[in-house]
């Protein structure tokens, strides 16, 4: 199928990743990779505007545009908390002293909000402190249960996991041991085909050489011995070394 991807690697029992110079050869074939990439465009390019402009106000957006500019931060206005008298040139105008008795009501009011601010914080702070600190610990609670659940998630996938890779493993091994017994015992029948063709080419010679006599078969019936000669022994540890665990 196109596009599948086989996955060939059994990490709980794999072996070698320990082994001398593995690790050097991960390394170096990182490092080869890094030096092999050379990016010569915007990798972002394709990724579109970023969205940061998405939750700006226009304050926000002046502010910025005033930090480009590198203009300095206007001085903090204490207008709004200014009683000024009129004029000198509108003493004399009701309308001025009308805006400057209003003025000072507003001022006053604001004041008094203030306080009344206070008072509300020193007689309810407490309270409103403790609801949110036990709002914010209910929060940290839910964060931490739902963090050790995902704990127990993980933890359960990985068993999982490596259960059914040590199942996998124990009958890959076995699997791989019935393999190097059958090559062997394909090597062993090989073996007496070919001492069996030896031996009937070396009848017929004799038979020919004995004048019509029947050919000696008896030593067919000793080629189960010869069988175990070193050099057979010696071909077939190195099958069952080559696919042992």
């Amino acid at each position: 199928m196109a596009g599948e991807v086989v996955v060939d690697a059994l990490p709980y029992i794999d072996q070698g990743y320990d082994d001398p110079g593995v690790r050097e050869a991960a390394l170096a074939m990182v490092e080869e990779e890094c030096r092999r990439y050379r990016p010569t465009k915007n990798y972002l390019e394709g990724a579109g505007p970023e969205p940061s402009t998405a939750f700006e106000t226009l304050a926000i957006q002046s502010e910025m545009e005033r930090v480009q500019q590198r203009l300095p931060m206007e001085p903090l206005s204490m207008k709004r908390y200014e009683l000024p008298p009129p004029p000198a040139g509108r003493l004399g105008e009701p309308t001025a002293w009308a805006e400057a008795v209003d003025n000072s009501y507003a001022q006053l009011s604001h004041q008094s909000v203030r306080v009344l601010n206070l008072e509300l914080q020193l007689q309810y702070g407490s309270e409103a402190w403790r609801s949110y600190l036990t709002t914010l610990q209910a929060l940290v609670n839910k964060s931490q249960n739902i963090h050790t659940q995902l704990r127990k998630q993980i933890t359960t996938v990985n068993w999982e996991r490596k259960r059914t890779q040590t199942a996998s493993g124990a009958r890959l091994r076995s699997l791989r041991r019935r393999w190097a017994q059958l090559v062997s015992d394909n090597y062993r029948l090989e073996r007496a085909i070919m001492q069996l063709e030896i031996e009937i080419q070396k009848a017929k010679g004799q038979s020919t050489l004995d004048d019509g006599e029947p050919p000696n078969l008896e030593v067919a019936k000793l080629l189960p011995d010869k069988l175990n000669s070193e050099t057979e022994k010696e071909v077939q540890k190195k099958i069952e070394d080559m696919f042992a665990d």
